[in-house]
């Protein structure tokens, strides 16, 4: 059974906003590495901790950052 997964939307996020990778991750007090594996989609576990500070360096909810991906769904879906 396919159970869908998470998807990050950081990436989408920071392009909308008016701050650099290298500020944000001075503000949230993470590595440039980590943050970028979020953007990328590519994080296997995430830190609720760097979330948290993440939605509040940027102002944003928890549900803007992450979305739940059915897994009926196909990329193409997700896009849309």
């Amino acid at each position: 059974m396919n159970y869908g997964h998470i998807r990050l939307n950081l990436g989408d996020l920071i392009e909308k906003s008016n701050l650099s990778k290298n500020k944000i991750c001075q503000l949230c007090q993470i590595q440039h590495t980590q943050l970028n594996r979020y953007c990328k989609n590519e994080a296997t576990r995430v830190d609720l901790n760097v979330l948290a500070r993440i939605c509040c360096v940027l102002e944003c909810d928890i549900g803007d950052i992450l979305t739940y991906v059915n897994g009926d769904e196909t990329e193409e879906d997700i896009d849309k």
